[in-house]
């Protein structure tokens, strides 16, 4: 870990925390990128404070991605991939839902470049996100069922296989 990476974190994690005690629940340091947890219900305020905070100036959103961690409970991690360009600096922020209730608040208001992104993750996950202003299919055709990126999701997805008849039924004369 650098000590700029270091650095980072801690500005990011004790500004957020100034902000509400509860809105860090935990800090992670992983060769050189830095991951704060923050609780479902605080997610879209913890991205507003990080955007517009005059110390913080996280005002790009690159990339939102999900990782499901089944059989493991919380089941899902989304992850939000946070550029301040004034600044030069990275940021991760993630959040962790149960397979029984997989519902966060959208960061469309926030950064509108969210919408496709969130789309996206609802289409291969099924995260549902609230408020969100467009929620559908964005890659999948609309009457596709299941979510293709679940880890419970069947290999060869959900289908009927044709009954193929005699086609394949073995002869009994050689």
């Amino acid at each position: 870990m650098t000590e700029s990476s270091s650095k980072n974190a801690n500005v990011v994690a004790e500004c957020l925390r100034s902000w509400n005690p509860k809105a860090v629940m935990e800090v992670i340091e992983f060769r050189g990128e830095t991951t704060i947890v923050v609780p479902r219900e605080l997610l879209r305020a913890a991205a507003e404070y990080c955007r517009e905070d005059a110390k913080l100036q996280y005002n790009f959103l690159t990339d939102a991605t999900c990782v499901d961690r089944y059989p493991a409970e919380p089941r899902f991690e989304l992850n939000y991939h946070l550029v301040s360009i004034p600044r030069r600096e990275k940021v991760r922020l993630r959040v962790r839902l149960g397979g029984n209730d997989p519902v966060v608040d959208s960061l469309v208001p926030v950064w509108p470049g969210a919408n496709w992104l969130e789309r996206e993750i609802f289409d291969l996950f099924g995260i549902r996100f609230h408020g969100h202003p467009d929620l559908r299919r964005i890659l999948l055709p609309d009457n596709w069922e299941g979510h293709p990126l679940r880890r419970d999701y069947p290999v060869e997805g959900y289908r009927d296989v044709p009954n193929t008849g005699e086609l394949f039924r073995k002869s009994s004369t050689p």
